[in-house]
C-alpha cells in the first residue's frame, strides 16, 4: 500500500513512468525520506505493551517505516496498565495530534478517552486488540487478527498433532485478547485445556510456574504461550521438568524461528505485527489525505497464519531484520 502516486504528478504517466515513480517512492521510503508531499501531520500510537516486549518493537518498526514514507511525525508511548494507557492517550489529545492509534486490551479503561478523541475530531484506528468494540468506541477501523479465530486455529493444529492435554499460559491478567485466544483454542481442541496465569514481567516466575505444572501433571503434552518471548522460557521449563510436552506459541521472532527450525518448538501463530503498525499509519494517512476508510465496518485482518518448521527458514531473515 505504498500509495506513492498520491500527492505526486503521476496522472497520465505511461506504465513505464508509473513503475519508475513507484520505484523512486520505494527507494525514498527505504532511505527514510517521504514519498509524498502532504503536510507534516503528527500521528501518535499508544499501546498496552510492557517494556522490553519484542512483539511491540516489530509493531513500532512497521509504524515508523510507514510514517517515514508518508511524511508523518510519529510519536509512541506505552503502559501495560489500562488507566495509565488512557492517560497517555489523553495527553496526546491535549497536544492536538492529527490522528491516534491505540490498543484496547483493557477496553473498559479506554472507552471514554477514545470517544473523547472522536469528539475532538481526531481519527482513531485500533490495532491488535479490541476488534469487537473498536467500532462501538468510534474508531475508523481495526487492524489485527481476530483473537478467537486465532485461538480456534491453535486448537485445530493441536488436534492434527494428536495432542491430548494442553496448558494455555496467560502472561497478562485482564487482557481480554489473551482470554479469547485460550477460549478459542479450548473450543476447537478435542483434548483438555487448562489455563495457567503467570506474571509476564517476571520471567523466572513464568518458568517456575510452568515447570511446576509440568512436574505435577505428566499427562500434559502441549504448552501454548501467548507471546514469542515466553516460548523459550516454556521450553526451558519443560526441560527442567523432564517433560516431553511440545511448546507452541503465538507470535514470531528470531528465537521462535530458530526454535521451529531446530525442533525446540512445534508451531507458531503469526499475526504479522509489522503490518499492524504499518497499515494503521498508512490508513490514517489515506484518511487524512483522501477520506478513505478500509474494512467496511469489519476488522482488517493480519492473521492468523500457522508457522511450522517448513516455513521457518524462509522467515528467519525477516525476523532478524525486525519485520516478522
Amino acid at each position: 500500500m505504498l500509495a506513492a502516486a498520491l500527492g505526486t504528478a503521476l496522472a497520465g504517466c505511461s506504465s513505464t513512468g508509473g513503475k519508475r515513480a513507484e520505484e523512486r517512492a520505494a527507494q525514498a521510503a527505504a532511505q527514510g525520506r517521504a514519498a509524498v508531499n502532504t503536510p507534516k501531520w503528527t500521528f501518535a500510537m499508544v499501546t498496552h505493551s510492557g517494556d522490553g516486549d519484542t512483539f511491540w518493537d516489530i509493531v513500532r518498526s512497521g509504524a515508523k517505516q510507514a510514517a517515514a514514507k508518508d511524511n508523518i511525525k510519529f510519536l509512541y508511548a506505552n503502559n501495560e496498565e489500562g488507566k495509565e494507557q488512557a492517560q497517555l492517550v489523553q495527553s496526546y489529545i491535549d497536544q492536538k495530534v492529527d490522528a491516534l492509534i491505540v490498543t484496547l486490551a483493557k477496553p473498559d479503561a479506554m472507552k471514554s478517552v477514545v470517544k473523547k478523541a472522536e469528539k475532538a475530531g481526531i481519527p482513531v484506528i485500533t490495532v491488535n486488540s479490541g476488534s469487537e468494540v473498536s467500532k462501538e468506541f468510534g474508531a475508523l477501523t481495526h487492524v489485527g487478527q481476530d483473537e478467537t479465530v486465532a485461538g480456534e486455529a491453535v486448537g485445530e493444529e493441536l488436534n492434527k498433532r494428536g495432542r491430548k492435554k494442553a496448558l494455555c499460559v496467560l502472561h497478562e491478567q485482564g487482557n481480554v485478547g489473551h482470554e479469547q485466544r485460550c477460549d478459542g483454542a479450548a473450543k476447537t481442541f478435542e483434548g483438555k485445556m487448562e489455563k495457567v496465569y503467570v506474571k509476564g514481567s517476571n520471567m523466572p516466575d513464568v518458568e517456575s510456574s510452568i515447570e511446576a505444572k509440568l512436574q505435577s501433571d505428566k499427562g500434559v503434552d502441549a504448552v501454548v504461550t501467548l507471546g514469542a518471548p515466553f516460548a523459550d522460557t516454556a521450553a526451558k521449563a519443560a526441560d527442567q521438568a523432564g517433560s516431553d510436552a511440545e511448546i507452541d506459541t503465538f507470535d514470531l521472532n528470531a528465537k521462535v524461528a530458530a526454535g521451529l527450525q531446530d525442533g525446540t518448538l512445534g508451531f507458531a501463530v503469526d499475526q504479522q505485527p509489522y503490518l499492524q503498525g504499518y497499515e494503521a499509519v498508512d490508513l490514517l494517512w489515506l484518511n487524512r489525505y483522501n477520506a478513505d476508510v478500509l474494512g467496511g465496518g469489519k476488522p482488517v485482518l493480519t492473521g492468523p497464519q500457522i508457522i511450522t518448521k517448513d516455513d521457518a527458514a524462509e522467515l528467519a531473515a525477516y525476523t532478524k531484520r525486525g519485520t516478522r
